[in-house]
Order: structure tokens, then C-alpha cells, then sequence
């Protein structure tokens, strides 16, 4: 059984105390996990979740990622980096909580390249918090295809990547990932929503074990409507959907955006027309899967040599240290990413 590397998140957010809450409460789940950080921001995250009459979380560091198959159960085993900073001040933003944060998903982003982990958990980082630090990446997602092509020794270009979000409702994938809707919009080409459907494509073949029917939302209010409030849907969209029908897909669009989502949703009534969303741009495909509850949503990265997932939420400075946040969604990441690394 390989470990799967769980990264610490951002220091002054709920990160660490939802990683806390997580080895306390699904202890089966968690086994063979270990956090990737700093062990005096664990210590202080099980000080901040203990309640009267529950246990306390006991917190060790761990030399190797094998250490953790040994760990006792509700033990947090932590793999300490050197020169990290400590816990930073709850609900701040903080250069030394974004460079301890990035360098922690670095550090396991590399172990999985190298196969010394399964997979990596990423807890949420703070994105103004990375920028204070000089990560030069907005993201999780933006890191990690770095740190990819550059262990390939690719190109950025040559290492596509795309986020995809799911709960066990609906799934959606983003043409474009965080910029401003303005260059969203410019983002929508040819190539990008091809690639887009090739990516999804394959990683939804190998987790489902069939082609995925994957249906497109347009960027435009009823998909265009023909022409009438806009053209990319005619121009762009459904020349890059006729083009992956070609090679195989099944690929459906540009559907109306606003019930599409409605339409590929699963219940326990219906089973969804389609497996995935195509989202044009970063809104329009996470508000559909978060309304339907962000304790059960679970961001994947697609396209990458090695499988991270996420909880599908921020770091929620404004509940920092009160023990209140919700583990489910890491919980929830932790499962996901070891069904698709097993």
C-alpha cells in the first residue's frame, strides 16, 4: 500500500484544523495518509478542534512517507520540511503562510513525479497569500502542471491541464481556470475547448472504464441562440465539438447553459444525461457543483502524470482556529484520489 501525502494548506486558514478533523473522525479512510508541512502547525490545529469528552488528536513526525503505514490510528503523522515557517496568525493573510503552503505541495507534488507517493491531497491555499510570497502561480493548478512539465522536461504548453470538479451529482471541467471573465472569454478558442475535451476525455475513460458523454455548455445565454446574443458558440464551440466527434468522443452542443447542468445532474430519481460538464469559464461551472453542497465536492486536476484532488472549498479565514470547519470535503478528496491511484 503506498501513502498518499495530504499538504498542510495555508497556516492561518481552516487547512490544517480540517486535516485535524479528518484522521480524528474517518480513521479508515485516512490510513496510510500522512501531511506534508509543519508539525507545530498540526499540533496547534488538534489544539484548536479538541472539544470536552473527545479525544484528543495526537500529532508525530514521521521520517519517510512510510513511516505513516505505522502510525497508530486518529495519529497525525507529519513529515516536517525544513526551514517552513510555523503557524502564522489565524485569519491573516501572510507571505510566510503562502511560501510554507506552496512549498508543501512542491515537495509532495515532486515525491508523486518521482513514485515515492500515490497520490498528493492538497489542502486550500490562499491565493493573495502566494502572491505576498512571490509564488510566482496563482493556484494548485497552475503549480503543479509546472512542476510537471518541468519533471518531464516539457514546455508548459506540452503538459495541458484542466480542473474538474465533482460530487457524486455532477461533474464539470473548466476551459479556462483563474483569470479575469475578460480573457475567459478570450480564452474560449478552437484549441483550447478541443484540448479541453481530449483531456476530459481520457481521464474520465480511465475512472469510468467506458468513453464519458460529455455535454458542452455554451458561453452565451441560450447557447447563442443562434447568433442572436453572440457568436462563439457558431464560430468556435461547435467546430472544436465536431472535430472530436471525429476522432471518437461523444461529445454533445453547445447546450443552453443555464439548464444544462440541470440535465447531466444524478439523483436518486434520475440518472444524468451526461457524465460531464464542459464549463466555458471558471463561475459557470464551479456555482452549479458547489450549490449542490461544497462538503461533498472534490477538485481533481486532469491531465497531469500523477493524481491530486482537493477539497472543494477556500481557507475561510473568517473561521480560522474556532474548530468549526467541516473535514467531509477532505474527507471526500482522500477517497477519491485513492480510487483513482488503486
Amino acid at each position: 500500500m503506498k501513502t498518499i501525502a495530504i499538504t498542510q494548506g495555508d497556516s492561518a486558514g481552516i487547512g490544517p484544523e480540517t486535516v485535524a478533523k479528518a484522521f480524528r473522525d474517518a480513521q479508515s479512510d485516512l490510513r496510510g495518509c500522512f501531511v506534508v508541512g509543519d508539525i507545530a502547525t498540526l499540533r496547534r490545529a488538534a489544539h484548536a478542534i479538541a472539544r470536552p469528552g473527545v479525544p484528543a488528536v495526537p500529532v508525530a513526525q514521521i521520517a519517510t512517507p512510510a513511516d505513516a503505514l505505522d502510525a497508530p490510528p486518529r495519529c497525525i503523522p507529519v513529515l516536517q520540511l525544513p526551514g517552513i515557517a510555523g503557524p502564522q496568525p489565524w485569519g491573516q493573510v501572510s507571505a510566510h503562510a503562502g511560501r510554507a503552503a506552496a512549498d508543501s505541495v512542491v515537495w509532495a507534488a515532486r515525491a508523486a513525479l518521482r513514485g515515492e507517493v500515490a497520490a498528493l491531497v492538497t489542502a486550500p491555499l490562499h491565493k493573495e497569500a502566494l502572491s505576498a510570497a512571490g509564488v510566482a502561480f496563482p493556484g494548485h493548478t497552475e503549480l503543479l502542471q509546472a512542476e510537471a512539465a518541468a519533471h518531464q522536461g516539457v514546455a508548459l504548453a506540452e503538459m495541458p491541464v484542466r480542473m474538474m470538479l465533482a460530487n457524486d451529482e455532477l461533474r464539470t471541467v473548466l476551459v479556462s481556470i483563474h483569470m479575469s471573465l475578460r480573457d475567459a472569454i478570450a480564452a474560449v478558442t478552437f484549441e483550447n475547448v478541443l484540448q479541453t475535451l481530449q483531456t476530459t476525455h481520457a481521464a474520465l475513460l480511465r475512472s469510468l472504464g467506458r468513453a464519458p458523454r460529455i455535454a458542452v455548455a455554451g458561453l452565451n445565454p441560450h447557447a447563442g441562440e443562434g447568433g442572436l446574443f453572440g457568436h462563439e458558440e457558431a464560430a468556435v464551440i461547435a467546430p472544436a465539438i465536431a472535430a472530436a466527434r471525429a476522432q471518437g468522443l461523444d461529445v454533445h452542443g453547445p447546450l443552453a447553459p443555464d439548464t444544462v447542468f440541470m440535465r447531466a445532474r444524478s439523483t436518486s430519481q434520475r440518472a444524468g444525461e451526461f457524465d460531464v460538464v464542459i464549463a466555458m469559464y471558471h463561475d459557470q461551472g464551479l456555482i452549479p457543483v458547489k450549490y449542490l453542497g461544497v462538503d461533498k465536492g472534490v477538485n481533481v486536476t486532469l491531465g497531469l502524470p500523477l493524481v491530486r484532488t482537493s477539497p472543494d472549498h477556500g481557507t475561510a479565514f473568517d473561521i480560522a482556529g474556532q474548530g468549526a470547519a467541516d473535514p467531509a470535503s477532505l474527507i471526500e478528496a482522500v477517497r477519491m484520489a485513492r480510487a483513482l491511484c488503486c
